[in-house]
């Protein structure tokens, strides 16, 4: 299952965004999108000095990360906890495409990422559907890995990779939307967050982490199908 087969996965993914009750059908890894975003706010927290308290995931799709204490960098180091949500997925998806290199790293790219779902379930999930959620795709993760044959096990990580890269382009708007209610809180979204801390326009900064989701993509795809050197 080469290319051809990811960029046509790929290229049904985006119109099944785009039809009538595509999106059910695509609503886990959707989901699944959201995960990465609040976990790529906690966990740049964490990188930074800080403390990544809870994450909430609700059933339209939302999700909120909760972060206490001070981060490294002042102002600087919050900018990147906001950025850390919106690149969260390309970066996850970024990682999972160059594990599908190769089978071995394929098959520990889909066990991380089913044991890091559950045990978020365990240490920062607080919302019943987002604990439901995170267990059930961890255990069906390890499922494929017991039983699905390798090269679909490879086809599924490269799946879940292009799937995460591409979710910045399915909620765009996101990243160019000052203003955001979310649980029926009114907030900053995370670009006019960083346009706060850092200065400049909201839109400057979605579009900056659009085309940073972008290059994630194309450099991921570029170094999982570079040619291995031969020997000598």
């Amino acid at each position: 299952m080469g290319l051809p087969w990811l960029i046509a996965a790929a290229a049904l993914m985006v119109v099944l965004w785009r039809v009538p009750y595509g999106g059910y059908i695509l609503y886990p890894f959707s989901a699944l999108a959201t995960w990465f975003h609040e976990m790529g706010h906690g966990l740049t927290a964490m990188l930074l000095g800080g403390r990544f308290e809870t994450l909430r995931l609700y059933s339209n799709l939302s999700g909120l990360a909760y972060h206490t204490g001070s981060v490294f960098g002042g102002p600087f180091g919050r900018a990147m906890v906001s950025a850390g949500g919106p690149l969260g997925a390309p970066v996850a998806g970024f990682l999972l495409i160059l594990s599908s290199r190769r089978i071995s790293t394929a098959r520990a790219g889909l066990a991380l990422l089913g044991f890091l779902l559950i045990l978020s379930a365990v240490l920062w999930v607080r919302t019943l559907f987002g604990i439901c959620f995170t267990v059930l795709m961890g255990a069906a993760i390890f499922g494929a890995l017991r039983w699905l044959p390798a090269d679909l096990q490879g086809f599924l990580v490269q799946f879940f990779g292009v799937q995460a890269c591409l979710s910045t382009y399915r909620q765009l708007d996101y990243l160019f939307t000052k203003d955001i209610t979310i649980a029926g809180t009114p907030m900053l979204s995370d670009s006019a967050r960083i346009g706060e801390i850092l200065l400049g326009p909201y839109w400057f900064w979605g579009g900056t982490l659009a085309v940073a989701a972008f290059a994630l993509l194309a450099a991921g795809l570029r170094l999982a199908y570079r040619p291995s050197p031969r020997p000598q």
